[in-house]
């Protein structure tokens, strides 16, 4: 049932549920869903593998938060959908849907930030080897992901909190996506959604820039 939230003298409907198109257009769509599969146990394996056997020292605490929020990304995305559209579940409830996008969007952010933290390692051992272990220790790692973990909770709390006061006028909320997606969930709201886009692509550009960093500085790294 479609239910209307009240807010500031304005109304807000939300939709009972949300219907998932998915891969809608391509061919043989469900043999892709079962190669998820085959690249999720792959996941499961390689990423235990290393949280199994890293040793904790300052440099791999970021490795070890990466393998950690690989393996949760995709444990997050991968089965439920999976499910979802080789049995034809393709409805997700409001409130499943904004907490699978939460999740989505905060571990994509944490993988990127902590991207930023291998590379912070790499140029301190590059640029001031001799200082490098009173640089980078424990503690300051440890600050490092916590930072990050504080930031990327505010940023995504902040970018699925908006989505609580679109309207979804239509009488099936169809997502043209495989999950439910921050940019086709305000694509398809029938009021002012000038808030949302904004932040969006700035969330999307800064997690992308990090990546473009990242991979600069590891050129840089080599050349060097």
């Amino acid at each position: 049932m479609t239910s209307v939230v009240y807010l500031n003298n304005a109304s807000f409907i939300h939709p009972p549920t949300f219907y998932i198109n998915g891969f809608y257009n391509m061919p043989h769509a469900k043999y892709y869903y079962i190669f998820l599969c085959f690249v999720y146990a792959v996941t499961i394996l390689g990423n235990s593998f290393i949280m199994g056997t890293i040793y904790l020292a300052p440099k791999y605490i970021a490795v070890f938060n990466l393998a950690v929020f690989d393996l949760c990304g995709s444990s997050v995305l991968i089965p439920r959908y999976v499910d979802m559209f080789l049995f034809d579940k393709q409805y997700i409830s409001y409130g499943e849907c904004l907490s699978s996008m939460f999740f989505v969007f905060f571990f994509m952010a944490m993988q990127s930030f902590t991207l930023l933290a291998l590379a912070f390692d790499r140029v301190i051992a590059i640029c001031f080897p001799l200082r490098y272990h009173a640089i980078v220790t424990k503690t300051t790692m440890m600050m490092i992901i916590g930072v990050m973990w504080v930031l990327s909770v505010f940023l995504v709390t902040l970018l699925v909190a908006l989505i609580t006061r679109l309207t979804f006028c239509a009488s099936i909320a169809t997502v043209d996506s495989y999950f439910c997606d921050h940019g086709p969930v305000i694509r398809i709201a029938c009021n002012d959604n000038s808030i949302n886009w904004p932040l969006f692509i700035s969330h999307m550009v800064v997690l992308q820039s990090i990546k473009v960093l990242y991979k600069r500085m590891k050129c840089l790294i080599k050349n060097n």
